[in-house]
């Protein structure tokens, strides 16, 4: 991936929506997922037949939130009862900025705190 300037890294976060997700999301929520977690080595591998239920479960067992940026999701946190049980990006759009403000807003719904 090519570098980003810091102009191009604001505006991209400036046009980056965060919004309540749905069981509309699941697919997009399932391929972020399993993309993230394949990227982690120290994790076990996802068995295939699990792989394309994961976005609908996590959706029907947590308060979804993702971030859309230029009318893709890219992000999402799964929320459950003062937890963050779930915060992952796509690997193409890590280290740009789109989880810390996934974060901040996740955080801002919790005002008693919330455990990870």
């Amino acid at each position: 991936m090519p570098p980003i300037d810091s102009l191009t890294l604001h505006d991209s976060l400036e046009s980056a929506v965060i919004r309540q997700g749905s069981p509309v999301d699941a697919d997009a929520i399932c391929r972020i997922f399993v993309r993230a977690r394949d990227t982690m080595k120290y994790l076990p591998r996802i068995p295939d037949d699990d792989r394309p239920k994961l976005g609908g479960w996590i959706t029907a067992r947590h308060e979804v939130w993702v971030v859309e940026h230029r009318g893709r999701v890219i992000s999402f946190a799964g929320l459950s009862q003062g937890w963050l049980d779930h915060l992952y990006i796509d690997p193409d759009s890590q280290s740009l900025g789109f989880g810390s403000i996934l974060l901040q807003h996740v955080k801002g719904l919790q005002p008693h705190g919330m455990r990870l």
